[in-house]
């Protein structure tokens, strides 16, 4: 938070400069923007342990950019988290949370071709959508119509060539918290370094990811043997064409130096394809299919997951859009479904999202917190952008 307030008050100090700037000739363009997005939300399930959860979230975000000669720039993002919510199970008992946590805090220097990031940020590449083997360093939910996800602090370097192809170099420190599909923290006081390759192929475009991290296991004592410095690889494929449907392929191998059972490595496979049909408004439909393997030996395959899942999206007139999710674990034969319509205007946005899924909960992309959508049940949202 220290770190927030600082930024924050820094961009405050200099916003009479800003003004100064804009009403000179002073070569250098200033421009300061304040925004946010306040969300509140009502889920009610028969099956969770307080049926009715009441909650809300505000994310105020700050920005400040300097336009340098030949194209350059200097900007800077502040945002905040702060959010609280509150279970309730009527007649017997209740339960309350909240924080106010940094959600971005970068500073870039850009320019045409040249991007360099510091601070706490998201960093996500690939094609897929729901099923991603490549979601190394986010949380995002594609249940949630908000796509909201922790930042990493690191370091970003991206160079853009002129054919399209493009190169990043990244460094991680200091992140407590898992990242991704990761099971084992990493050890905080090591950095963890990592880049990718992406270059344009014949309809489409290719590229190749590697990323290095230090993990510790000495918080999963009885779980997992117990090592201070596991030293775990990373490495990553996937392509896009344009074809007369999209296709896309996602592959990632996680290596781990020490014996760790069937953590010791992890094979992820992901395909999917999309498609809109020309019926009334345009029915989108976009399929993928998951495969994920944890072995002791790399690539036995002896304990394997399968996932497909498919999206469907509608617009219905000018301000309203109906959307489906379903999920389908073929190891358990269980079927998991999601309904989504929202209705949207110029700063304001109402979802209703209902949902049927199996008591027993387990998809791959639900992240690390509670579990709220198992059995059946409603969650109503209003989102206000300002």
């Amino acid at each position: 938070m220290k770190k927030l307030f600082s930024i924050a008050g820094t961009i405050l100090l200099l916003y009479p400069a800003v003004s100064i700037g804009q009403d000179t000739t002073d070569s250098l363009k200033r421009s300061f923007l304040f925004k946010g997005q306040l969300s509140s939300w009502a889920h009610i399930n028969p099956k969770n342990p307080y049926p009715l959860y009441l909650g809300g979230r505000y994310i105020p975000q700050a920005n400040y950019e300097v336009g340098l000669p030949k194209s350059r720039m200097v900007d800077f993002e502040a945002s905040a988290n702060l959010y609280g919510n509150t279970g309730i199970h009527f007649f017997d008992s209740a339960t309350a949370e909240g924080n106010i946590n940094p959600y971005r805090i970068w500073g870039r220097y850009s320019t045409e071709q040249l991007e360099v990031r510091l601070g706490l940020q998201k960093i996500d590449f690939g094609s897929a959508t729901m099923l991603r083997a490549l979601r190394w360093f986010d949380q995002v939910d594609p249940r949630d119509p908000l796509r909201l996800t922790e930042g990493v602090w690191a370091g970003l370097v991206r160079y853009y060539f002129l054919n399209n192809a493009n190169v990043w170099f990244w460094s991680l420190h200091g992140n407590k918290n898992l990242k991704g599909f990761e099971m084992i923290r990493s050890n905080t006081s090591i950095p963890e370094l990592g880049g990718r390759v992406q270059f344009p192929v014949s309809r489409g475009e290719m590229a190749f990811s590697y990323h290095h991290r230090t993990a510790d296991s000495r918080d999963m004592e009885g779980r997992l043997p117990v090592f201070r410095t596991i030293q775990e690889n990373r490495v990553g494929f996937d392509a896009k064409w344009d074809l007369t449907v999209g296709l896309w392929l996602e592959a990632a191998w996680v290596n781990k130096d020490k014996k760790l059972g069937m953590f010791t490595n992890q094979e992820i496979l992901t395909a999917g394809t999309d498609y809109t049909f020309g019926i009334g408004s345009g029915l989108n439909v976009v399929f993928e299919h998951l495969f994920m393997a944890f072995d002791e030996k790399a690539f036995s395959l002896s304990n394997t997951i399968n996932f497909s899942a498919v999206s469907m999206r509608y617009p219905v007139g000018m301000f309203d859009t109906v959307s489906a999710l379903f999920y389908y674990d073929w190891t358990e034969q269980s079927l998991y479904h999601f309904v989504n319509w929202y209705r949207q205007f110029d700063h304001t946005i109402l979802y209703v999202i209902a949902y049927w899924n199996p008591e027993s909960y387990r998809l791959p992309t639900a992240g690390f917190t509670e579990n709220l959508y198992s059995g059946f049940g409603l969650q109503l949202m209003f989102v206000l952008n300002h």
